[in-house]
């Protein structure tokens, strides 16, 4: 049973940036692909961004390539969101996600293992 606690969420203007943070715990680390999704209020959650086990590939949704980089050390059990430009759109609750599939999803229910997830909030 794999734990993952979220961290680095907040309120931050327009153009700002933030890094969140996803630590595992209960498992090894390194045998699951991770992703990120957000849920804003009133909608359905969305994939994010995903990265493989090793590091080796990412992937992210097209509202946030560019913007948003997704990192991970196996050293430390943590997966890494950068997040810069931020928009008001981007303001929603960020769950971080652990996958025994042999890729990453970008769908919810592929997905295993989940955080309670972080609040980040961008003003406009």
């Amino acid at each position: 049973q794999v734990q993952l606690v979220e961290s680095g969420g907040g309120l931050v203007q327009a153009g700002g940036s933030l890094r969140l943070s996803c630590t595992a715990s209960g498992g090894t680390f390194s045998n699951y692909n991770m992703g990120w999704f957000r849920q804003a209020p009133g909608k359905e959650r969305e994939f994010v961004a995903a990265i493989t086990w090793s590091g080796g590939a990412t992937y992210y949704a097209n509202s946030v390539k560019g913007r948003f980089t997704i990192s991970r050390d196996n050293s430390k059990g943590t997966v890494y969101l950068q997040m810069n430009s931020l928009k008001p759109e981007d303001t929603a609750v960020y769950y971080c996600a652990a996958t025994r599939l042999r890729l990453p999803s970008t769908r919810s229910d592929g997905y295993d293992y989940w955080g309670q997830g972080t609040q980040v909030s961008v003003s406009s």
